[in-house]
Order: structure tokens, then sequence, then C-alpha cells
């Protein structure tokens, strides 16, 4: 998946910059960078893809369109906030929260085979959360080890 991707090549991209620069590795800071790089990436499909994104939510919830948009705002500007250290602790649990809210509408989409891109049920299907379901888990360790539990 490209954020995932994004993530990993911005994290190590970042952590031999900051080697190389400040003669450190900066492997906090380096994870906060990466995690605010893929945020922005993904929230652009909040905006790009945003029909795709409300056939991914379960019917039982309202204001989807609103929902897409506001959490593709809420990455925008909590990536930044991971970098700073006096709002790293807020940020990070609300992208927790964040992460886990998220979560039912993936399953969702994969139960439903939306291609959210396209917005049309040819997506994968259930096969998706093979790789989904841990993808998620991994954003949710990521920011619990670099931006909570520091």
């Amino acid at each position: 998946m490209k954020v995932l991707l994004v993530l990993i090549i911005s994290f190590i991209l970042t952590t031999v910059i900051s080697r190389l620069f400040v003669d450190d590795w900066n492997i906090i800071l380096s994870g906060n960078v990466a995690m605010m790089l893929m945020l922005w990436f993904a929230s652009l499909g909040h905006f790009m893809f945003t029909k795709g994104m409300v056939m991914m939510m379960p019917a039982f919830i309202p204001f989807k369109v609103a929902l897409v948009y506001l959490t593709g705002i809420m990455e925008i500007v909590l990536g930044p906030l991971l970098v700073v250290n006096a709002t790293r602790l807020i940020a990070g649990i609300i992208l927790l929260v964040m992460f886990v809210v998220m979560l039912p509408a993936n399953i969702n989409a994969a139960m439903k085979h939306v291609n959210f891109e396209k917005a049309t049920y040819d997506g994968s299907g259930t096969g998706y959360l093979w790789f989904r379901i841990p993808l998620q888990l991994l954003f949710i360790a990521w920011v619990l080890y670099f931006s909570v539990a520091i």
C-alpha cells in the first residue's frame, strides 16, 4: 500500500538526513516526521476520493461527507503537531483514537468490496483485511512508540 511506502521511505530518509546534518540518529523525530508525511499523503484521499471514502462507512454513520473531510483536515493538522515536543503527546493520543475509530470503516469496505479510489464495489474484498488490519496495528504501534510512550 502506498501509505506504508511513504511511512517507511520517509522514516529512512529523515533518519539518514538527521545523521548527516545533525550528527545524531534522531529516531524519535524521524518517526514523527515520517508519520506526519504519511498522514499528509493519506489526507489527499479524503479530498480526491471523497465518494469512495463515504462508501467505506457503515450505513448507520451520519454526516459521512463531513466526517471524511473532517478526518482529512485532522490528519493535516495533527501531523505537524507530532513534530513539536509540546504537542506530540496530545496529537498522538488523538491519532490513536482516530486509528481505532477508522478500523470499522476499513472492515466494512472490505466486506462490501469497496474500491475507494474508483468509488465502485469491485475492490479486493475481505482479503484486503489481511493487509489493512496489520497496517492499522502498525500505525497504532508507531504512534504509541514515537509519540505517546516516549
